[in-house]
């Protein structure tokens, strides 16, 4: 690992290679040489079960998982680089990949938290960190323990009846960090559950530090202070003042916004950078990275958060000018800074745009059903119109080098999101006015949405196999393919009314509900739903 030339020891990234898109190897080492171009040091790989190990054939299995040779190939090319490769890893929850298997269901608590106490257990995780030992020159590793909510809640409830839950945690922190001493290895781990099982919000500042916990946190195991949610200064101030009485020498994780959709959120990540990473200096932390999550299906390309990359790595280095900041990227990528930032309209397009928040409209119209119309509450009905434009301001920059395909699935899904965004209002609106008119019109945006769809799936399984492995994208299939075998049902259904085969549509008769609950104050603006299920029906998936 080469020094960082900033203010801290580390400064990196963690991709989460967990979430469906298991980056490939070629797509890691372009990931990696951008790390060294920016001055970053290190790299995390975020694998739930996406890793081979040996006598676990189940562990990963159709997910996607590296090799040993895979992650000894990306761990070399990132030693060549001057850039720390970190195996990224968990230990306690987030191991729903497994929980399918009947190999690991004696392994499990609840939900996807290991069964805490289990000699088995320990076994599993000895494994892991055998095969992090081989494949990683670091000998630092994450090992996760984060929102494990419901640990010793569930079988280990049935076997041992109620305990206190922070020891549950210490006590399986402890044989963790026992294993992981054997192999030399230093862990860091998220700091959240020791806040939440004290006082229930990870956030608290002002949460009592127990000196029972505290003085038993491992001396091989420090803390990660995770936060992406604010761009409030004096929130990370407070917390990493909490953090430093709970244990010195913790590290911080913001977020470059990657796991919000389809579209990327750059500009609320430099704006949360600008804040957290300032009082990162102020606290003397030494280890810093940025995280790209892939929740609900990793549809957003890692690389489509460059400028916020960039503007985080500049800040890193002491580097404040904006301008200056702006004129760099430019010079090293070969594409302006505003024509980059266009990335981020399909989210929050025009007036949507919120600096302090972020919503992902482009994923919940997308999926909004036209007859059900879940989230047809939030909107204003102009929205279409908003994403035509979107569309013309990518089309230009679709040709660039490098670049452009990211552009170009951007503008497909503007193009399906003109028409879409307000169908479904559209089409209730014609129906319960029994408008012929009307109808035969909305008929044929169908079947141009149909078409548009097509050109959709297609640039953005271009963009998907640039960049990720196969295994996950079967996901986007099911939720595409069935998107667009949806909305041709709707159009035949429309099309039978109008025949007078189909006497109703009940479906458009329902009185349309606030998904949210908050009642009429709360419609007509936009949200942030990032589930497909509860997005897509109201019904069971």
């Amino acid at each position: 690992m080469k020094e960082n030339p900033g203010k801290f020891r580390r400064l990196g990234t963690m991709l989460d290679c967990s979430r469906n898109g298991v980056m490939t190897v070629g797509s890691v080492k372009r990931w990696i040489d951008l790390s060294a171009m920016m001055g970053n040091n290190m790299l995390m790989l975020y694998t739930e079960d996406t890793y081979e190990m040996e006598g676990q054939p189940y562990f990963g299995y159709g997910r996607g998982r590296y090799t040993k040779e895979e992650l000894k190939e990306i761990d070399a090319y990132g030693q060549s680089k001057g850039v720390e490769v970190m195996a990224c890893i968990q230990t306690l929850a987030h191991l729903n990949g497994i929980t399918r298997w009947p190999a690991y269901q004696p392994l499990i608590d609840t939900d996807d938290i290991l069964l805490a106490g289990d000699e088995r257990v320990y076994e599993l995780i000895e494994s892991m960190f055998r095969t992090i030992s081989e494949c990683f020159t670091s000998r630092v590793v994450n090992i996760g323990m984060d929102e494990a909510h419901m640990i010793g809640r569930g079988r280990y409830y049935d076997l041992h009846g109620d305990a206190d839950r922070s020891e549950i945690l210490l006590d399986h922190i402890t044989r963790v960090a026992q294993i992981g001493k054997r192999y030399g290895l230093t862990m860091c781990m998220w700091s959240d559950m020791f806040y939440r099982l004290v006082v229930g919000d990870y956030y608290d500042s002002n949460a009592p530090i127990r000196e029972d916990i505290r003085s038993r946190i491992p001396e091989n195991v420090e803390l990660i202070y995770w936060d992406y949610y604010s761009t409030d200064p004096q929130r990370y101030r407070d917390m990493m003042e909490s953090h430093a009485k709970m244990k010195p020498g913790f590290w911080f994780a913001g977020g470059l916004w990657t796991w919000a959709g389809f579209t990327p959120h750059n500009l609320y990540s430099q704006r949360a950078s600008k804040a957290a990473l300032p009082a990162c200096v102020e606290a003397g932390v030494q280890d810093v990275f940025l995280t790209l999550w892939g929740d609900n299906g990793g549809e957003t390309s890692k690389f489509s958060i460059l400028p916020s990359w960039f503007y985080a790595s500049e800040l890193a280095k002491g580097n404040t000018d904006e301008q200056q900041i702006r004129e760099k990227f430019s010079q090293q990528f070969g594409i302006a800074w505003d024509d980059f930032m266009l990335l981020d309209l399909p989210g929050s397009p025009n007036s949507w745009a919120g600096e302090d928040t972020v919503i992902n409209a482009e994923k919940y119209l997308l999926y909004n059903d036209p007859f059900h119309g879940l989230l047809d509450s939030t909107l204003r009905g102009d929205e279409g119109a908003s994403y035509e434009e979107c569309g013309e301001k990518l089309l230009p920059l679709c040709g660039h080098p490098e670049w452009g395909y990211l552009f170009e699935t951007q503008r497909m899904l503007c193009r399906v999101l003109a028409i879409k965004a307000n169908l479904g209002q559209r089409t209730r609106a014609a129906y319960t006015a029994g408008d012929a008119e009307a109808l035969s019109a909305v008929i044929k945006e169908y079947k141009t949405l149909e078409e548009r769809l097509e050109d959709f799936y297609g640039a953005f399984s271009r963009q998907w196999y640039r960049e990720n492995k196969g295994q996950g994208f079967e996901v986007q299939d099911i939720r595409l393919g069935g998107l667009m075998r949806r909305v041709k049902h709707c159009r035949e259904m429309l099309e039978n009314y109008q025949q007078g085969t189909l006497e109703r549509i009940p479906e458009l008769e329902e009185t349309l509900l606030d998904l949210t609950g908050k009642g009429t104050d709360f419609q007509k603006q936009p949200v942030y739903v990032n589930h497909w299920q509860a997005i897509a029906t109201a019904n069971i998936l």
